[in-house]
């Protein structure tokens, strides 16, 4: 066998391998390895994108194109009768434009419109585009097929994959990422001693669990005073730090660098919050703030508490950091955590509201109105 048919073998094995594993993900849930609760996979994989025409999973229909193209590409040796070779040829040069297609397309959703990368994914498009070039380059090279009707199969695989991307885009699921309820009693709250935005006053109260470190978070942030502000004093936002750290969260299965100083960092937020209520908006504005670049990134631990020494002092940051409240606190917020996970998917920001929770796609703030209407029973404001 030649070297580009081994090396077009191992590229449909490693994205066949993928896409199952994806796929397996999807149906069954649970962490993949080097995925944690909020990060830029966990996104991509559970997005709205991550599905066709709001049904059938992206992960499946890939898992089937691979395997249509490792047995297509048994049939194309020359001691394969001609007929049947030509038709497995054209098979793979359709697939070849379909897997292009859709390659530069979620690559697309990942980089502008999710704002985020899946590893696995783009394992996955960058080893089905390799097949592609291989296949394309070989059917020029070795003549199986005029080259004519190369160009037109391609063509033809490339359609199929803008209708595959204008379905996704007319029939767009609700975003949001995962919903469900808890079976156990949710911890008991005094919403008048807790952090808050909006009045604790208000007739619906929905408990935010999030993480300084996570960029979801961040991006959730600035929309809550947004509904708040839509809904005139009848709803207000519970704010539920609830560190992705093993530290203080028995839930987390690993831990990973992305979230090594966020228990600290909890600590720090809540006792700004103890020591000085009326400042803790301004610091949790200052957290999720961007500064020197378009991209966000998460307060270290030592610019963090120089802020909390700049807002509260110093004396009183060391005194209310001993209140045995905001550990207990904490644990609150993470025994929250753990009854709303679910198959291994306890990711923030989550949004409980009574049993009922959900961790949504950030898109824009009617969207999140919507998601709360439909999913937590809000009304309308």
């Amino acid at each position: 066998m030649p070297v580009w048919r081994w090396a077009l073998l191992v590229l449909n094995l490693i994205a066949l391998v993928i896409s199952t594993i994806l796929c397996w993900h999807y149906l069954k849930g649970g962490a993949i390895i080097g995925c944690d609760g909020s990060g830029g996979c966990e996104q991509v994989l559970s997005s709205q994108w991550s599905l066709i025409a709001g049904r059938v999973p992206v992960a499946g229909l890939a898992m089937g194109v691979y395997l249509v193209f490792f047995i297509a590409s048994a049939y194309i040796d020359t001691d394969t009768e001609v007929s049947i070779r030509r038709f497995a040829w054209s098979v793979l040069l359709i697939l070849a434009g379909s897997i292009t297609g859709m390659a530069i397309w979620f690559i697309i959703v990942q980089k502008w419109i999710i704002g985020e990368f899946c590893p696995y994914c783009m394992t996955e498009h960058i080893t089905g585009a390799l097949m592609a070039g291989v296949i394309i380059w070989q059917a020029h090279r070795l003549r199986q097929i005029r080259q004519l009707r190369i160009t037109g199969l391609v063509l033809c695989g490339l359609v199929l994959a803008g209708i595959l991307v204008a379905s996704q885009i007319v029939f767009k699921p609700q975003a949001v990422y995962h919903d469900g309820s808890s079976q156990d009693n949710t911890p008991a709250m005094n919403y008048q001693n807790v952090p808050m935005i909006g009045s604790p006053n208000a007739p619906y109260v929905i408990k935010v669990l999030f993480d300084y470190q996570c960029p979801h978070c961040q991006k959730l942030h600035f929309m809550l005073n947004d509904i708040v502000n839509q809904y005139h004093g009848k709803l207000a936002f519970a704010l539920c730090p609830t560190p992705l750290n093993t530290e203080c969260n028995p839930y987390i299965p690993h831990d990973v660098d992305a979230f090594k100083n966020s228990c600290e960092l909890a600590k720090i937020g809540l006792a700004v919050f103890v020591a000085k209520r009326e400042v803790s908006p301004a610091f949790d504005d200052w957290m999720f703030s961007i500064e020197g670049g378009e991209k966000w990134h998460s307060r270290n631990l030592e610019a963090t508490r120089t802020k909390a020494i700049e807002l509260i002092g110093q004396a009183k940051l060391n005194t209310a950091l001993s209140d045995p409240w905001i550990e207990q606190y904490i644990q609150t917020c993470v025994q929250l955590y753990g009854q709303t996970a679910q198959s291994g998917r306890g990711g923030v920001p989550k949004l409980i509201s009574g049993s009922h929770w959900i961790i949504p796609e950030l898109t824009n703030t009617d969207d999140l109105v919507m998601m709360l209407q439909n999913s937590l029973g809000l009304p309308k404001p």
